[in-house]
């Protein structure tokens, strides 16, 4: 063997002249005498078979072999070449890996697999361990490549006495293209060898033969010295073929009678010294398929002793051109898996109680799946996700890349109609529409929500994550900390507050010289500029990068910001409802010598950073916008940003795990990402871009995707459409409009709604003529939607205390005024099963075409866009800008920034700028009070009347219901 695979190696590896790609060259053998030229045109594969009147001679260098034999390897790897090619066309990126990990020096089959792949148009690689590896360095590699997505086979080349049984444990067999493994093997012995993959030695054994004309049929086949896999693919295999297979180890001692009946011998270890040739009957074919031999560390028999032919080179050859078909076949079956398909989704079953128990003792009464369990039925692969405790897990931006070629599923808007003050339910009927979807209708559907503020949380909204038997779980997961998304903002936000004011407090205290120096330090003698610092450069027209050879000027315009501390618009973030933090003073210390000024706290999903992680698509893409973010004028009057203070490097490493969408499930197991969670009134109140496109991928066509916008269609739908939509490019299919008989008699001309007072007997007994009244709302949010030519299902949130007629009454009104259709939904109550009539509704409007479009363009100037929401969506009959407000604009405009779209920052109590007016108010005069931006984020926010983005804490907040079980470490409290 030593003297022959050199041979095929250097025929293999030959230089190729240029031209057409290099196609695998005839491959030969070298003569019987094991020389160092190869015979003329005798193929490397002609089987040696002496017939009994032949014994004792030899087949000459020169004889040729059977054509089809010759080019059985050829024939596999072209198979292969083709099969990859036609999987290419449609995904062009597609390139099969497969690692072979190897203890010790294997030079010789090494060449070999590696000219068979690169034949084939696959890659390799292999991991090289030292010989003396032990069991658990070989095994680390393996769990390495088992979870490494970009390989999609693996073989061990190691000794044979290495093969334990937790080594062959630890192959995944999905990459085990050797057939090594217990699943891959229990495959083929129950017959589905077409889901499996088959020890390719053992079916270069069948090939050759079945190639060179042998019947297997009736045949005796003795396999010796096998072991595991080997021995038992071979057994079966030939079992199949109809021969009589017999095994046995070398001791055996009738060892010499099975011998001499066989009419082929495999030899599945090197043969003792002590067993000899003369016990094979002449005319015998032998295949060695030993480790060792296979390996290249032996010598093969002899031909032409006693009338023996061994063909193990054969084998060798051939076995490694049928892993490569393996691996084109496990490639194969990796593109199928990332194809769209129906989840075999494991849904966890209800038992819904009446009357119905508090959210909290609902979510504890089921048990979670284990998120790594949730994200492999979704198609999720083991290194896309990083798992937080049992039930979260964080999810790549990776798995985006990996689908990019997947078609989207349909895209979902749930809005709602005006509210009151209690909410009406837009988070329950998202997931009670998932819930219906998935685990009743058996449909990909993934809902995609906001992550809560604690500060509602322990305040007086409570928590939002659902209600009822629609709920995310574990709520107080879902409502507590989650990942720490919203710390990573805080952190980041009070990073580049801090920066602003130490900047003004060293540019006060030091000359331009001494500042520049700090700014740029000498380090060991020399002075070098930062990676941001260049860009700063670059930004003032300075094209130097040597900090000695700027000019004086040049120096004080890089030093200087200048900042305007009356400009600054960057204030600190918490998140805990503190309305003391509303005004504050900042800087009187006498260390600040003297740089004090008022300054505010605002709630910390109030922060632009939290608006940036919401529309970004990718890692690059966060931090250009936090770069761009504007923070302040300087005494120009031109924009001051982030990069001009150096910090968005930093602010990125703050925030490079939080935009990671998080992965959780709802009370019947279905998926819900949960991922950032900005204001619905200074910003655009809606989750992240990110984990709408990563869901769109994971539902595949035919599923949907079910997302929520903050408080009533004329804000929250009104923004995601023209800024989300505008940002992420994604199209949307169906409005669904939340509804509830109490918030229509609130506008039909009901007595108030207050948070935490008992409703009024309006609320609580039937009373048509409030229903119908109120529909006024409901037509013109209907209306608004329509504007985006986007089909509407208004979905009645029925409460215990709503009448059948009041039911009936909304549903025929909506449909009246326009909606694709209109159904009451019971999910609080029991679960999926109750928005099952909602599902159907909304899954047949989906099928319709979309013919979205945005309200405006926007190139328009900023006050015509403001006009026309004011106008389209709200029903003012103008606006009026402050003075203030029109110098914003101005300015805004003159700085560049006139042509992004608008974030109206206005109550959502009422279609107007007064909360107490309800229903539909016409002939208003909108009043814009102040204009402010949103440059990172990408948005220009009016303020319509006054607007807190601080809240405050209420006579009796919700924190004195919670508490902790110190035993048992349960929250109690959280609804």
């Amino acid at each position: 063997m030593s003297a022959r695979l050199p041979l095929v190696l250097r025929r293999l590896a030959r230089p190729q002249p240029p031209g057409p790609p290099r196609r695998l060259p005839s491959l030969c053998r070298a003569s019987s005498g094991g020389g160092g030229g190869c015979g003329g045109g005798e193929g490397l594969l002609g089987q040696q078979r002496l017939q009994d009147t032949q014994a004792g001679s030899s087949q000459g260098s020169g004889s040729p072999a059977p054509p089809a034999r010759d080019s059985i390897v050829r024939e596999v790897i072209q198979n292969s070449k083709e099969v990859l090619s036609l999987l290419q066309e449609k995904t062009p990126t597609f390139k099969p890996v497969l690692a072979i990990i190897q203890a010790g020096d294997d030079n010789l089959m090494q060449e070999v697999n590696q000219n068979l792949a690169e034949e084939a148009g696959l890659n390799i690689t292999h991991i090289c361990l030292p010989a003396e590896s032990g069991e658990d360095e070989i095994i680390d590699e393996i769990l390495k490549i088992n979870e490494d997505t970009r390989v999609h086979g693996l073989a061990l080349q190691i000794a044979e006495t290495s093969f334990s049984n937790k080594i062959l444990s630890a192959l995944k067999p999905e990459k085990d293209v050797d057939g090594l493994t217990d699943v891959n093997l229990g495959k083929l012995v129950r017959g589905d060898a077409h889901e499996c993959f088959i020890s390719p030695v053992a079916r270069a054994v069948i090939e050759l033969l079945e190639k060179s004309g042998v019947s297997l049929d009736g045949k005796k086949i003795l396999v010796i010295g096998a072991h595991g896999s080997l021995e038992a693919t071979l057994q079966c295999l030939f079992q199949r073929k109809g021969s009589m297979t017999m095994s046995s180890q070398w001791k055996t001692p009738q060892l010499q009678g099975k011998l001499q009946e066989a009419d082929i011998v495999v030899l599945g270890s090197p043969k003792p010294e002590e067993i000899p040739l003369s016990w094979i009957q002449p005319g015998t074919t032998v295949f060695n398929c030993s480790h060792d031999f296979l390996s290249g560390k032996a010598a093969c028999i002899s031909p032409g002793v006693h009338g023996i032919s061994p063909i193990a080179e054969d084998v060798s050859l051939l076995a490694a051109a049928l892993r490569i078909q393996n691996m084109v076949s496990s490639g194969r079956r990796w593109l199928r898996e990332q194809q769209h398909r129906r989840w075999r989704l494991h849904c966890l079953k209800l038992q819904p109680l009446s009357p119905v128990p508090s959210d909290i003792e609902i979510s504890r009464a089921q048990t979670p799946k284990a998120v790594e369990i949730l994200a492999k039925e979704i198609g999720l692969l083991a290194d896309e996700i990083e798992i937080y405790g049992k039930n979260k897990a964080k999810v790549h931006l990776s798995s985006l890349e990996r689908l990019k070629d997947q078609a989207d599923g349909k895209y979902v808007l749930v809005a709602g109609i005006t509210p009151t003050p209690l909410g009406e339910g837009k988070s329950t009927v998202t997931i009670g529409l998932v819930q219906a979807l998935t685990a009743h209708l058996n449909v990909n559907s993934f809902a995609c929500l906001r992550q809560p503020s604690q500060g509602p949380t322990f305040g007086v909204k409570g928590g939002a994550a659902g209600g009822g038997y629609a709920q995310v779980i574990p709520m107080e997961e879902f409502n507590l900390h989650l990942t720490g998304d919203i710390h990573a903002i805080t952190a980041a936000n009070n990073l580049l507050a801090a920066a602003i004011d130490a900047r003004i407090l060293h540019e006060n205290t030091q000359t331009d010289k001494a500042l520049y120096n700090r700014l740029v330090p000498s380090v060991n003698g020399v002075q070098e500029f930062s990676k941001i610092q260049l860009a700063r450069l670059k930004k003032l027209g300075i094209n130097k990068t040597d900090p000695s050879a700027l000019t004086e000027e040049e120096m004080r315009k890089f030093a200087r910001l200048d900042i305007d501390p009356s400009t600054i618009t960057w204030q600190r973030v918490v998140d805990t409802n503190d309305r003391f933090l509303r005004k504050i003073t900042i800087g009187q210390a006498n260390t600040e010598k003297g740089c004090s000024r008022q300054a505010q706290f605002d709630i910390a999903v109030a922060s632009e950073i939290m608006a940036v992680l919401a529309l970004t698509d990718s890692l690059s893409d966060m931090k250009e916008r936090l770069g761009r973010m504007v923070v302040a004028s300087d005494k120009n009057g031109q924009p001051v940003t982030a990069d001009d203070l150096g910090v968005t490097g930093a602010l990125t490493v703050l925030m490079k795990d939080a935009i990671k969408p998080n992965l959780m499930q709802t009370l019947e197991g279905t998926p819900v990402f949960v991922h950032a969670g900005p204001f619905a009134n200074i910003a655009h109140g809606n989750s992240s871009v990110l984990a709408d496109k990563i869901a769109l991928k994971l539902v595949g066509e035919g599923g949907l995707v079910v997302t929520e916008a903050g408080f009533g269609a004329d804000i929250g739908m009104e923004k995601f459409f023209n800024i989300k939509c505008r940002a992420s490019g994604l199209v949307p299919s169906v409005v669904v409009l939340v509804a509830t008989v109490r918030a229509l008699k609130m506008h039909g001309g009901g007595p108030s709604v207050t948070a935490g007072v008992p409703l009024k007997k309006e609320y609580t007994e039937e009373n048509l003529q409030l229903v119908a009244d109120g529909c006024c709302n409901l037509e013109k949010q209907i209306q608004i939607a329509q504007l985006f030519g986007v089909p509407v299902v208004v979905a009645l949130n029925v409460f215990k205390t709503d009448t059948r007629a009041e039911i009936d009454l909304v549903c025929e009104l909506a449909k009246r005024a326009g909606a694709f259709n209109a159904v009451p939904c019971y999910h609080w109550s029991i679960g999926g099963k109750g928005s099952v009539d909602l599902a159907w509704a909304v899954r047949e409007a989906a099928s319709k075409e979309s013919r979205f479009q945005f309200l405006y363009d926007v190139q328009l100037p900023i006050v015509e866009k403001i006009r026309t929401i004011a106008q389209c969506v709200y029903g003012a009959r103008d606006i009026e800008l402050s003075p203030e407000a029109q110098s914003k604009i101005d300015r805004y405009t003159e700085q560049g920034f006139g042509n992004l779209p608008i974030c109206m920052a206005k109550t959502h109590l009422s279609l107007s700028h007064q909360p107490d007016k309800k229903g539909v108010p016409k002939g208003f005069i909108l009043p814009i009070s102040d204009v402010r931006a949103s440059i990172g984020a990408g948005f220009i926010y009016p303020l319509v009347g006054t607007m807190s983005t601080m809240p405050g804490l209420p006579t009796r907040p919700c924190f004195y219901d919670i508490d902790l079980d110190t035993d048992t470490e349960q929250v109690k409290g959280l609804f």
